[in-house]
């Protein structure tokens, strides 16, 4: 018999399209009590979050589109199309950045490894708790100047993307997964 947790954790998959409502504030507490939960060499806690809410949300677009003008680098209409139509429906957003370390103590590497982790949890949460959530490093994830108009300065963050967590808009269907075997060595010591 397999337990309720592992049942949870062998159906979840990312669901892209949500509409309102998104989680409510006892589930959204939850959400972000299972990102603490996280591992995390040195105990730095990397992971920093903003909430974007409701009307915010579809200006997440704009703030891509100047960002990338102002870059340089400016977003293809249609993406930009795209992501307005993904967003319109979208009740929230959770921006995802990772603190860096100028000291050195624990790598970078380490701390985005972490802080994906916690991602991680948080997807895991949703999920258990009946919600869609999907995990884009679209809409100008690697555009200078984004994280920033997040609060997330380049100094002293890595932007990572955002975790939009609702409603499934349709029914969630179980997705056949590959073998694990196809992924596993087994190694010896010589």
């Amino acid at each position: 018999m397999i337990p309720d947790t592992l049942n949870t954790l062998l159906s979840r998959r990312s669901v892209k399209f949500v509409q309102a409502p998104g989680p409510t504030d006892e589930q959204l507490d939850l959400i972000l009590r299972a990102a603490m939960r996280a591992p995390d060499h040195g105990a730095v806690r990397p992971w920093r979050f903003a909430l974007v809410r409701g009307a915010d949300v579809p200006a997440l677009v704009d703030v891509a589109v100047r960002a990338g003008e102002a870059a340089g680098t400016p977003l293809p209409e249609a993406k930009a199309a795209n992501g307005r139509k993904w967003l319109s429906r979208v009740p929230l957003v959770i921006a995802i950045a990772c603190v860096l370390d100028h000291d050195g103590r624990i790598p970078d590497h380490e701390r985005m490894l972490a802080t994906g982790t916690a991602v991680g949890n948080m997807l895991n949460a949703a999920h258990a708790l009946g919600l869609g959530a999907f995990w884009s490093t679209g809409v100008g994830t690697y555009i200078d100047g984004v994280g920033e108009a997040l609060g997330f300065d380049a100094l002293d963050y890595r932007f990572m993307g955002y975790l939009s967590i609702g409603t499934p808009i349709d029914p969630v269907e179980a997705v056949e997964r590959p073998d694990y075997r196809d992924f596993v060595s087994e190694w010896h010591a010589a």
